[in-house]
This record gives structure tokens, sequence and C-alpha cells, in this order.
């Protein structure tokens, strides 16, 4: 009884923890997560004019390396203040892959 309920909770967080994680695909999967614009800033700025800073991570297999934060891509595109910010991610095989940050402000 105790195998049972133990296989059972275990099948039940992983079948809540599968919505958690951002789609893979099995052999390749170029996704961009959110390529239109996802206000987080100041969106009375325009659109016009506006800087560009990203910033990425790498994976291959078990070693990661890389910084995709906002405040990294802030940062490489000299950006104080933000308008929108679009992810990118890619998986191939899952041997390699990559996660990029895209801040567009002033």
């Amino acid at each position: 009884m105790k195998r049972f309920a133990l296989v059972l909770g275990l099948a039940g967080l992983l079948a809540v923890a599968v919505g958690c994680t951002y789609p893979t695909g099995a052999i390749i999967a170029p996704v961009q997560m959110t390529r239109s614009p996802v206000a987080v800033g100041d969106t009375s700025m325009g659109t016009e004019n506006l800087k560009r800073g990203v910033a990425m991570s790498e994976g291959i297999i078990l070693l990661a390396r890389g910084d995709a934060s906002i405040e990294a891509a802030m940062k490489n595109g000299q950006i104080t203040q933000i308008h929108h910010v679009d992810s990118e991610e890619t998986n191939i095989l899952g041997i390699y892959c990559t996660y990029t940050t895209i801040v567009y402000g002033r």
C-alpha cells in the first residue's frame, strides 16, 4: 500500500511539474517565447528609437554558462528604462541549448 501511494504521489507530482517548463523539442526547437512586445516598463515612450540589449546563456549536455538576465541585457544595451522584453530559446537534441533575453528601451 505504501508503494502504491508513493508511485501515485510521484505520478501526481510529475503531472503537475510538466506545465512548469518551457517547451522543448525532441530533435530541434527554435522557440520564440514572447516575440510580441510584452510591456514591462513605461509604454508611453513610444517604439521609435528604442535601444536593444541582448543577453544569452547556453548549455551543452550538463554544462551551462552565461547570464541571460534582464539586468545583463540592459547593461549590454546601455538601457536604463525598459519598454518591453522578448526571449528566444533553442534546443538541439537536448544536447545544445540557448536562452536569449532581448530588452528594448532607452
